[in-house]
């Protein structure tokens, strides 16, 4: 009878062993987490894209981020700063439940090759370097939807979008801040991945692996690490016996915004390398025979367009949205576990 007392306890099936049962709830937890803060952050991402493609331009599209964000909601409307919105939702579900069960396996590893108790709370230095496991394995998950994803963002500007012909009248109005909302057919994000799969194979869907392999590594350190060592001390000050399971729900959203905004700044350079690799064939094509940009090839190529500047184009926006959303990701996260761990 005291098992039905608490329906909600997910140790109450007997069927599960204690790792599985954690797995389960680490994936389901961060996607759902990852989920909510997508639909809150999208339309900042979009803008963040669209400005770090430009950077090679010859001519800027937007002036910063509140042009932009003007331009596409007077060109494209309210879907215009959604699109691509699928891609991304299954990146955030996939990447926040990847990064929260590697990053509690990885843990325990640790733990492991240290002969200490699966109980036992590891140190600052050993918990970065779980994140940056973490940040490492979930990269790989991650390339081919944000390929998608950043191709889907830049469609509206894009001389040519992918599979899909316009007059050039049509494509200069989405550029002119008076036009009217445009209104057309765009291949989705089924089209576009096979679109690539068809042009380059499947080793085409992880252009730009290394830069997402460098943001997700550092920043999954920087991620973590700033969470823990925030959230601690919130707790340590309301008593020295406390653990990290006795935070509280303000304190998860107030450690995560911190997190969210050292994560975005520290790894912006390699974002925005990332994305002008990913965006390149869309805006600025140089037909099949031409080499594929690479990611010393573009960082350099952007430097010397804008300096330093350019490689941080869009941070301010960025790390603003990241903000609020990392909170929202941990607050759920934590309260989750809490809840039902």
């Amino acid at each position: 009878m005291e098992a039905a007392s608490n329906p909600l306890s997910w140790d109450s099936i007997p069927s599960m062993p204690p790792s599985a049962t954690r797995a389960v709830k680490d994936i389901t937890f961060g996607s759902i987490a990852g989920m909510v803060s997508k639909v809150f952050e999208h339309p900042f991402d979009l803008t963040k894209v669209r400005l770090q493609s430009q950077v090679l331009d010859t001519t800027a599209r937007f002036n910063g981020p509140i042009d932009c964000l003007v331009k596409t909601w007077k060109n494209e409307g309210v879907r215009g700063l959604y699109r691509g919105l699928p891609a991304p939702i299954v990146a955030a579900m996939l990447e926040n439940a990847s990064l929260f069960l590697s990053y509690s396996e990885l843990q325990d590893v640790i733990r492991r090759i240290n002969s200490q108790p699966l109980s036992h709370d590891l140190s600052l230095p050993q918990l970065a370097l779980a994140g940056a496991g973490a940040g490492a394995i979930t990269s790989f998950l991650l390339t081919p939807v944000e390929l998608v994803k950043c191709k889907m963002q830049v469609q509206m500007i894009a001389p040519k979008p992918l599979s899909v012909s316009i007059p050039e009248s049509t494509a200069a109005a989405a550029l002119d801040s008076s036009a009217a909302p445009i209104s057309r057919t765009l291949p989705g994000p089924i089209a576009v991945l096979m679109s690539v799969i068809r042009a380059e194979g499947l080793r085409g869907l992880w252009l730009g692996q290394t830069g997402t392999l460098i943001r997700e590594c550092g920043g999954g350190a920087a991620w973590f690490a700033t969470k823990e060592f925030v959230g601690t001390k919130l707790i340590k000050q309301r008593g020295s016996e406390l653990t990290r399971k006795d935070i509280l729900p303000w304190e998860s959203a107030l450690s995560g915004a911190c997190a969210g905004g050292i994560f975005n700044f520290s790894m912006f350079p390699a974002d925005s390398i990332k994305s002008t690799m990913q965006t390149e064939e869309d805006l600025r094509p140089r037909g099949s025979n031409a080499p594929k940009p690479t990611f010393l090839g573009t960082a350099k190529a952007m430097y010397r367009a804008q300096g330093v500047k350019g490689l941080y184009a869009g941070c301010g926006i960025t790390v603003a949205r990241s903000i609020p959303s990392s909170a929202i990701i941990f607050l759920i996260y934590d309260g989750l576990s809490s809840r039902f761990g």
